[in-house]
């Protein structure tokens, strides 16, 4: 049974390595991410919709290599030398470099002095970077020739985990036959999976009680239409 709270607790996401289901969705993009000497120039494109896990990875990659993380919309061409000779980085949500001159000029840059110092740099995004609308032409070519690798559409034994995660980090104990009965109802997107677990968490703490399989069919039928 659900355990009610009076008032809602912070979220505590668990993104160690221990807490990452490796499944046939991600598996290649783990194996690529532990053998960062192969990658050419030193950079690997790590791709997959929202919710699939490439934060998660990122962040397990950035534990273990010490790198810094920084969102891609918030780099600037003065903190790319600092940035490099930290020798690993993480440049999250890269698709938002577009329309930001000053963040495209400085991921070139980056890419050129991680690329000649030996040093690795990994990009996560949703989609390929020739969807992103970058204007500079140089940073274009970087990117388009880089390698990726991408986060396939979760099966049901790696959402299933997912859930268990997600109601775990939220302090919430559902019942597995909850969970079976969301993985066979709900799209097959973690993203997804994401919007139902805080839409169930807040309607319980709203109305004071567990979380039933009623409560379930209620919110994934407004969710999804």
């Amino acid at each position: 049974m659900t355990r009610q709270l009076p008032l809602p607790l912070p979220v505590r996401v668990a993104e160690g390595r221990e807490d990452f289901f490796v499944a046939p969705a991600n598996a290649l993009a783990l194996s690529l991410l532990d053998a960062p000497e192969t990658w050419a120039q030193g950079r690997m494109l790590l791709l997959g919709p929202e919710g699939a896990g490439k934060s998660h990875l990122a962040a397990i990659w950035a534990s273990e290599r010490g790198a810094v993380i920084r969102p891609a919309a918030d780099l600037r061409p003065e903190a790319v030398a600092d940035l490099a000779a930290t020798g690993a980085v993480v440049i999250e949500d890269a698709q938002h470099l577009a329309g930001r001159a000053a963040a495209e000029q400085a991921l070139f840059h980056l890419l050129n002095l991680t690329a000649a110092e030996g040093g690795r740099c990994l990009i996560t995004a949703p989609t390929p970077p020739r969807d992103w609308g970058v204007a500079l032409p140089d940073l274009k070519s970087r990117l388009d020739a880089t390698q990726s690798v991408r986060i396939a559409p979760p099966d049901e034994a790696l959402l299933a985990a997912v859930l268990v995660k997600l109601f775990a980090d939220r302090q919430l104990t559902v019942p597995q036959s909850l969970i079976d009965w969301l993985v066979l109802r709900m799209e097959r997107a973690l993203g997804t999976a994401r919007a139902v677990v805080e839409a169930l968490d807040a309607r319980a703490l709203a109305e004071g009680r567990a979380i039933t399989r009623a409560m379930a069919a209620e919110v994934l039928d407004r969710l999804q239409g």
